[in-house]
């Protein structure tokens, strides 16, 4: 059995070696009883990303590259995910925002309690989050949104800390078109829309930011093209009321 764990980069260089470094020592230590790789994602990138990633990979056999030409976190794990041998696809965010101490949390139910889909969310009430009063407002309203329009049954859609078994994501791969943050999103509402089982998980999530890293969601601009794209998905998937 081959579990990858999968990071999706868009020009992060100044915490790529170090993070990368980090979630290696860490897997290394759990002594898995399966075999298990890091695969780096780059999509897009123009800073100096690609090399630090090559040179990861030439120095540990335990980590990949995979490289998208086209800018796009969706689209990336899309393309990887549809590539991939593996038996479970886990990904996170580079920025480690999620505690390692919780991959254990996230593999339980995919491995040991036959889910199809582990999911983290910073909003259930075990969950610990350390982040600025606004993002937490924003992603608090964007899930009361959410569930109004698409009626789903999940806490957090958006964190970017998942795992899902490779037989599942064939099935939903084609229904997601997303290229871009919304990904997310599309991958949880048709897992419940088909009845998929699902497990989520309380994280523990702090906002790991520094003075060159800003988020990279333009708060205004991609909450009027969420909108858009729930009312598209709904559109799409309920007949008329």
């Amino acid at each position: 059995m081959l579990i990858e764990f999968i990071v999706p980069c868009y020009n992060e260089e100044q915490i790529l070696k170090q993070n990368t470094i980090k979630l290696l020592n860490f897997l290394k230590l759990q002594k898995y009883p399966f075999n298990w790789k890091i695969v780096l994602l780059l999509n897009g990138t123009t800073d100096n990303s690609e090399l630090l990633a090559l040179k990861l990979q030439e120095q540990n056999q335990e980590i990949n590259l995979f490289i998208v030409s086209e800018k796009g976190k969706g689209n990336a794990l899309k393309k990887y995910f549809d590539h991939s041998s593996s038996n479970f696809l886990i990904y996170m965010d580079i920025d480690l925002a999620v505690s390692l101490e919780n991959i254990n949390d996230l593999l339980n139910p995919l491995l040991n309690k036959n889910y199809d889909i582990a999911i983290g969310s910073r909003l259930l009430k075990r969950s610990q989050t350390n982040r600025s009063f606004f993002r937490e407002l924003t992603s608090r309203f964007y899930i009361l949104l959410s569930k109004i329009i698409i009626k789903h049954p999940f806490s957090d859609l958006q964190c970017g800390f998942k795992g899902i078994k490779k037989e599942t994501w064939l099935k939903v791969s084609s229904l997601i078109k997303d290229k871009y943050w919304f990904f997310d999103t599309e991958l949880l509402f048709y897992i419940n829309y088909l009845n998929y089982k699902y497990k989520e998980i309380p994280v523990n999530w702090s906002e790991n930011r520094y003075e060159k890293r800003k988020s990279k969601i333009k708060i205004l601009k991609d909450t009027l093209m969420f909108i858009k794209n729930l009312i598209n998905l709904r559109k799409n998937n309920f007949k008329k009321e």
